[in-house]
Parts: structure tokens; C-alpha cells; sequence
């Protein structure tokens, strides 16, 4: 722990895998979407790697993605049209919600909190995002992201 008069350090954001460069394609190993192709845009503050499918593309909306989760790939893609200072983790953030108290009779039956949806501010970064990396993709570089990853007999993960 910290003891008394000492200050906290800041974490420091870890290395790079090599081979990261802004629109190299990832494969994503864990979460809801994984199996998918994504491009790497940045590194933002905490570490984590900014990626999108892009959503128009394949669903795949900007996400943070941790480097363990995800594996690089040799194909890249043109980002250098796009602007993604903007974005960070604070942009990326879940919305805080209000626990409900009590557990009154009336508390127990109130309606249940609307399913919160992105934000307009989100959905307009990523259609910036989107249309500043889709226009620049060919066609069969759209079908190789749409492609979810499967591992086939005799293909191990840590050989690749």
C-alpha cells in the first residue's frame, strides 16, 4: 500500500506489442465481439487500444481492446485521412447509473430503466471514424474484415 506522506504514482502505460502501428488489423480474442477483425487506431492514456470494425463495415463499433485480448495481423489499412485526437477514454466510458434504493413495495414493482443506448456524441465519432477509414478500404479488404477468425485443424495460436 501507500504509506502516509508518500505519493501515489501514476500508472505508466505499457509498451506496444510490435507490429501496432495505426491501421494494422487486430483479431480480437475475448469479449462480444470476438473473433473479429478490427483496425487499430491509437493508444489512448490507460493503455488500452482504440479499434473499430468499422461499424459500417462489420458491426464493430470504436471499442477499447486490451493488447493481451487481440492478435496483430500483417495487413494495414490507410488511417492517415482520419482525426482521433478527440476520442479518448473518457469518451469510451460506461455512464455511471443511479443504484435504486429501498426495497419497498412500490420500489419493487417500479418500471425498470430504459436500456441505455450510445450516446449522439459517440455515434457521431463514429461516423467520422467510419467514413474516414471505410472510404479508403477495397473490396476484398472489406470481405477480409467481415471474415470472422476460427482457428482450423493444426493451427495453434501461439505459433502465429
Amino acid at each position: 500500500g501507500v504509506k502516509k506522506g508518500e505519493k501515489r504514482t501514476k500508472p505508466v502505460a505499457p509498451k506496444l506489442k510490435k507490429g501496432l502501428t495505426p491501421g494494422t488489423i487486430l483479431i480480437l480474442l475475448a469479449g462480444r465481439f470476438r473473433g473479429s477483425r478490427v483496425v487499430y487506431l491509437k493508444q489512448l492514456e490507460s493503455g488500452l487500444l482504440l479499434a473499430t470494425g468499422p461499424y459500417s463495415v462489420n458491426g464493430v463499433p470504436l471499442r477499447r481492446v486490451n493488447q493481451r485480448y487481440c492478435i496483430a495481423t500483417s495487413t494495414k489499412v490507410d488511417v492517415s485521412g482520419a482525426d482521433f485526437a478527440a476520442i479518448g477514454d473518457a469518451t469510451l466510458a460506461r455512464e455511471k447509473t443511479k443504484k435504486r434504493g429501498g426495497k419497498d413495495a412500490e420500489g419493487m414493482f417500479a418500471e425498470a430503466p430504459g436500456k441505455a443506448g450510445p450516446s449522439a456524441e459517440r455515434k457521431e465519432s463514429q461516423k467520422k471514424a467510419d467514413d474516414a477509414i471505410a472510404k479508403g478500404l477495397s473490396a476484398d479488404v472489406k470481405q477480409y474484415l467481415k471474415t470472422r477468425f476460427g482457428l482450423s485443424s493444426r493451427m495453434y495460436p501461439h505459433e502465429l
